[in-house]
C-alpha cells in the first residue's frame, strides 16, 4: 500500500537546536531520522512512498536520491514539492491531484515514530486514524471514541496533566475525500477529521506501542538516547 509522508513542515520548535536541518533529517547518532523511519516502515511491509515536501525540500530530495541504490533500492519512491505551504490537508489534496490517486492510502508524519501500526491501519476500514494512550497527554489534544471505536470528538490540548488517547500521526484515507479541493491551504486535524466525526464515519485504531514526536528538543534528545541504548526500554 502507498504511504504518503508529510515532511514539509518548518519545524520551528526544533530550530533552536537544529537551525540548518529539516526535522526529517535530524541526526540520530550517525544517521538521519528519516533513514531510521524508512528502515522501520520497510520492516512493516511498506515499500511504496510519496514524500510531501516544502521547507528545505532540496535537502530531503538529495537524501532520497542518495538512497536510491541503498536503503530505497527495492522501493517505489516519489516526492512532491508544494508551491506554497498548504497545511496538512492541502498537502494531501495536492498529492492526490498531482498523482491522480483514486484509491485508499496510508498517511503519516515524517517526525513521528510509531513502534507498530502499519499492518493494523492497512486492514482498517476507511477512514481510520491510529491512536495511542499517553500517561501525560498535556502536549496533545485527545481523541474520544465509543465502544465501537467510532471517533466522537477531538478535544483541544490543555494545561492539565492526565492520560488520554491521542492522534498518533498515522491514518488510512481515500483519495475521494479530497476530490473537491479548492486549492486553498487547510488542516486535516481542524477541518477534515472533525467533518468525518460529524458524519460518524471516522474509526479509531488503538495501538499499544512506542510513540514519540521529535518536534521539540526534549523529545528529540530522548529519541537519540533510546537509539543509542539499542532501543532498550519504552520510549
Amino acid at each position: 500500500m502507498k504511504l504518503l509522508v508529510l515532511a514539509g513542515g518548518f519545524g520551528t520548535r526544533l530550530q533552536s537546536v537544529l537551525p540548518t536541518v529539516p526535522k526529517a533529517l535530524a541526526p540520530v547518532g550517525t544517521l538521519p531520522f528519516l533513514y531510521l523511519q524508512i528502515e522501520h516502515w520497510k520492516s512493516q511491509g511498506i515499500y511504496d512512498f510519496v514524500f510531501l515536501l516544502h521547507h528545505e525540500s532540496g535537502m530531503i530530495i538529495s537524501f532520497l536520491e542518495g538512497q536510491q541504490s541503498g536503503l530505497l533500492h527495492d522501493c517505489e519512491v516519489r516526492w512532491l514539492v508544494e508551491p506554497t505551504p498548504l497545511g496538512t490537508g492541502g498537502a494531501v489534496a495536492y498529492a492526490t491531484e498531482q498523482l491522480n490517486l483514486v484509491d485508499n492510502f496510508l498517511l503519516t508524519n515524517a517526525d513521528t515514530w510509531l513502534g507498530t501500526g502499519m499492518a493494523a491501519l492497512r486492514h482498517a476500514n476507511v477512514p481510520a486514524i491510529a491512536v495511542v494512550e499517553l500517561r501525560d497527554a498535556t502536549r496533545y489534544g485527545c481523541v474520544q471514541f465509543d465502544k465501537k471505536h467510532s471517533v466522537t470528538a477531538f478535544t483541544e490540548k490543555n494545561n492539565r496533566e492526565g492520560s488520554g488517547w491521542i492522534n498518533a500521526g498515522l491514518c488510512r484515507l481515500n483519495a475521494e475525500t479530497f476530490k473537491d479541493w479548492d486549492h486553498m491551504p487547510f488542516s486535516l486535524e481542524r477541518l477534515t477529521f472533525p467533518a468525518m466525526v460529524t458524519r460518524g464515519d471516522l474509526k479509531a485504531v488503538t495501538l499499544q506501542t512506542d510513540f514519540i514526536d521529535i518536534g521539540i528538543p526534549d523529545d528529540y534528545y530522548r529519541f537519540c538516547r533510546w537509539i543509542a541504548a539499542n532501543r532498550e526500554g519504552a520510549l
